[in-house]
């Protein structure tokens, strides 16, 4: 059975992880399919430009790691299987491919750190989150001590860790973890708006954004600087200015 149920929507997918009886959990199966499925719409072919990820059913988006397949592992293959997760979350983030996580439910260690790793997460009313690792006694160890400081502050991320405390819908809002409350119908409505951008121009932005956020403002604005120049000579750049005063809707070709 394949562990994740795909969809085509033209320029862009949903990708549903197909393990509702175990509340779509990591296992190393579907962190490999997971890495494929990455792969796939990052490689020549840049048809797909974005893609929703969801859980299967309403209960779970993805409740952590498989700790019934974590159980039977030694201690040098749980060290294989969280490298591979975090290559596989980091090529993700790496991807010119737009990424939404649809939180449509429990989102605890792993799975919330799958959700940091996309560039932006909408969360159902129901769903929580929480990276709950200290109470198995670990750490997160896909990356959630270090991009959830980026994401919310250090002090709040400190609380949210420390504790393994779980946030409702609202206050992962409130907090910066999720972009805002909505449906599936609303993830995909936002990979339609930016499937109808340019795509050269939307990759470049989300390249633009992650790799300055960390820097001083004059290395930043320089990072925002050579990604624009990138765009100048592009056939997307001129079919955007004459659409506009043609006033008709551009067609972009990522070239």
């Amino acid at each position: 059975m394949s562990e994740f149920m795909i969809e085509s929507h033209g320029p862009f997918e949903t990708w549903t992880i197909n393990g509702e009886a175990k509340r779509n959990a990591l296992s190393r199966a579907m962190v490999t399919e997971l890495a494929a499925n990455v792969a796939r719409v990052s490689g020549a072919d840049r048809s797909v430009r974005a893609v929703v990820v969801r859980g299967a059913g309403t209960k779970a988006f993805c409740a952590g790691a498989d700790l019934k397949e974590r159980a039977t592992m030694t201690p040098d293959e749980v060290r294989a299987f969280l490298s591979l997760m975090r290559q596989t979350f980091r090529a993700l983030e790496l991807s010119d491919c737009v990424f939404i996580a649809f939180v449509n439910g429990a989102a605890f260690g792993g799975g919330t750190e799958l959700s940091l790793c996309c560039d932006v997460r909408v969360i159902s009313a129901e769903a929580e989150m929480g990276l709950t690792e200290v109470k198995l006694g670990i750490i997160p160890g896909a990356g959630g001590t270090q991009r959830l400081p980026r994401l919310v502050g250090k002090g709040v991320a400190k609380e949210l860790i420390l504790t393994g405390r779980r946030v409702a819908a609202d206050e992962a809002v409130r907090l910066g973890l999720a972009s805002r409350i909505g449906t599936q119908e609303d993830a995909q409505g936002l990979a339609k708006v930016i499937c109808q951008n340019a795509p050269i121009a939307v990759a470049l932005a989300k390249h633009a954004i992650d790799e300055g956020a960390h820097l001083d403002l004059d290395a930043a604005l320089s990072v925002e600087q050579q990604k624009y120049a990138q765009t100048i000579g592009t056939e997307d750049r001129i079919e955007g200015l004459k659409a506009f005063a043609e006033k008709r809707p551009p067609v972009y070709r990522g070239r």
